[in-house]
């Protein structure tokens, strides 16, 4: 399925946010590392960072991980479903920071978790009214629990990063069946 651009920004920016949970070290433990993601993803409007911005997006990237990880579309629609029932959101055209035109979902004055509710929420949303809920994807590497989307055309993507888990898993295979051969 073709996504458009903003759609793909908001998929990366929910992916790169669930993520930042995944690993040895909580990506978001420290304000400063908010304010990093919000300049890395280029998230629009956002003024001083506190830590109750923090304590929301942390919050809101389980819920995001939730619908990522659910067991069923319907139980993927009701996730996704209560937590756009409390964003507002305001629809409106943006053309900002060297991007194309495209529409931003958070209402004026929106805090960054609601923002990131709002933009990524609806992202998502698009995703699942489209029947494409199997394309939200966790790595398949046993150590790695990463997500992802599948962008590719057979859907047949199973690993975050192809250079990293991909090429350990294949190389690990390899030496298994040179093991067996041998």
């Amino acid at each position: 399925m073709p996504f458009s651009h903003d759609m793909v920004y908001s998929l990366a920016t929910v992916v790169d946010l669930i993520n930042t949970g995944a690993g040895e070290r909580d990506g978001l433990a420290e304000v400063g590392d908010l304010e990093e993601f919000v300049r890395r993803r280029e998230v629009s409007g956002v003024g001083v960072v506190t830590r109750r911005d923090l304590a929301e997006v942390q919050a809101l990237r389980e819920e995001f991980h939730a619908v990522f990880t659910a067991p069923d579309q319907p139980t993927a629609v009701t996730l996704l479903n209560t937590l756009l029932q409390r964003t507002r959101i305001t629809p409106h055209l943006a053309e900002h920071d060297g991007h194309p035109l495209h529409v931003h979902y958070f209402a004026p004055g929106s805090s960054v978790a609601e923002h990131l509710a709002a933009d990524c929420g609806v992202a998502l949303a698009h995703v699942l009214v489209e029947n494409e809920r199997d394309r939200l994807r966790t790595c398949a590497a046993p150590d790695c629990s990463h997500v992802f989307v599948d962008e590719s055309r057979n859907r047949s993507r199973v690993y975050c990063d192809s250079r990293t888990c991909g090429n350990r898993m294949h190389v690990a295979a390899y030496r298994a069946r040179r093991r067996d051969a041998s």
